[in-house]
């Protein structure tokens, strides 16, 4: 069953993915600068904002920009973690994967959800620039390689 998202939901979330991609860029401070004047915009600001234009969420700008500045200001450690899967997360998978992912990096997670039905199945979770792909996809990948190497030519 879908989760309806309120729009506190779609603030944080289109925050947390703004200053993460602003931190590991070292210009969190530059971003916010961007985005309370709109005179130069990275490619993670236009990025967010093509999603909030996608899903008519422009209306959420200066509550975004607002949020983007308390995390800054509150030096949130909160790590954005993707995590792509063939089929919606539910509830009790979601919470298994925040909770995994939290003691792995030992920090708090927010987890951005993607749901592309090509990966076939697993999951793929991308993080701090990294990306772990375990999906159905990936694995058959892996084996069509492994066969081809160990058939190098095949018959003859």
């Amino acid at each position: 069953m879908a989760t309806k998202h309120t729009e506190a939901d779609k603030v944080e979330a289109y925050t947390r993915a703004l200053l993460e991609a602003a931190r590991s860029e070292g210009r969190a401070n530059a971003d916010l600068v961007q985005w309370q004047h709109a005179k130069k915009f990275s490619p993670e600001v236009l990025e967010t904002l093509a999603a909030m234009q996608k899903e008519d969420d422009l209306g959420l700008i200066e509550q975004v920009s607002k949020q983007y500045k308390e995390y800054l200001d509150s030096e949130d450690k909160t790590v954005s973690v993707t995590v792509t899967t063939a089929v919606p997360l539910d509830d009790d998978l979601r919470e298994k994967i925040k909770a995994k992912a939290s003691a792995d990096l030992n920090a708090p997670v927010f987890l951005v959800e993607r749901v592309d039905p090509s990966i076939i199945g697993g999951i793929m979770l991308e993080v701090r620039g990294k990306r772990y792909d375990a999906s159905v996809r990936a694995q058959l990948s892996n084996i069509r390689k492994t066969l081809s190497s160990s058939f190098n030519g095949g018959e003859e």
